[in-house]
């Protein structure tokens, strides 16, 4: 099956007036135009070409890098504002559509927009939507607490930056986890911070230890978070006091702070504990 808005290899076929006919190994054909015809080739040759569909609604190869392609993220200039919605460049001779009902905000000719590229399923066409919120889903989680993840930024909050996790969900970064300047469709490296009861995802950008760190020490770090960031609790409490309110025995808890202290995440004080 050929796939629209995605990379093909493909075998030549066949040669023609209009270029090149391209097959998969179902036997379904595509034209790749004389423009895009490499300059030495054989019959049965294969070649890796983009295919989308032209101004006619035909699908047709090209040997052009697109900047998006279906099911992905980018930052687009938007080029010209229609009666119909807006035309998006993205590195094709045709423009990428974005219609009014998938505009987060109304776009407007010279403006650059994050946008989620996908297959209309009703026109079968190549589509943009800067309601990427839309296309991100949290109810089924794919990482955990403490994983390192691809990040997208999205947009800002009264809390921090938005961002799009591993393509597939939505994390946010709060503010005092912002040590640079952060635009909208800068891509970096993070880690998931915490995963909350409703399933958000909070999101560092610091070089945390956390791969390594023990669950007693997870579990310390969780319950800091859960309560300010600080636990009435020292290596000189009531075994019972630590008992009660972490789960633990006082050594399990005074080997867990120590670990926690040397990665610089807590700072001991007189009368607990408190998370940096």
């Amino acid at each position: 099956m050929i796939k629209i808005g995605d990379y093909n290899t493909l075998d030549i076929i066949r040669e023609s007036e209009q270029g090149l006919y391209l097959s998969d190994e179902d036997g379904n054909e595509v034209l790749l135009p004389n423009r895009y015809i490499p300059e030495t080739f054989k019959i049965w040759d294969p070649l890796e070409v983009f295919v989308y569909l032209d101004n006619e609604e035909r699908p047709v190869a090209v040997t052009d890098d697109p900047y998006v392609t279906v099911n992905d993220f980018a930052v687009l200039r938007c080029n010209q504002v229609t009666q119909h919605g807006a035309f998006l460049d993205w590195g094709m001779v045709k423009e990428l559509f974005c219609p009014f009902k998938e505009q987060a905000y109304k776009m407007k000719a010279g403006g650059w927009y994050l946008i989620y590229c996908y297959l209309d399923d009703e026109t079968n066409r190549l589509v943009a939507s800067s309601k990427t919120n839309s296309f991100l889903d949290n109810k089924q989680l794919t990482v955990k607490q403490f994983d390192e993840v691809d990040l997208i930024v999205s947009h800002p909050s009264e809390l921090g930056m938005n961002v799009i996790v591993n393509k597939q969900h939505l994390g946010l970064i709060f503010q005092d986890d912002i040590y640079k300047e952060l635009s909208v469709g800068d891509k970096l490296k993070g880690i998931v911070k915490k995963v909350r009861h409703d399933n958000k995802l909070d999101i560092t950008l610091g070089q945390i230890g956390y791969r390594n760190i023990e669950p007693n020490a997870e579990l310390i770090l969780n319950t800091l978070e859960d309560n300010n960031g600080f636990l009435p609790l020292t290596d000189k409490s009531n075994p019972e006091q630590i008992k009660l309110e972490l789960e633990m025995s006082k050594k399990s808890f005074k080997k867990a702070i120590g670990s926690l202290y040397k990665q610089r995440l807590i700072t001991i004080e007189k009368d607990g504990i408190r998370l940096v």
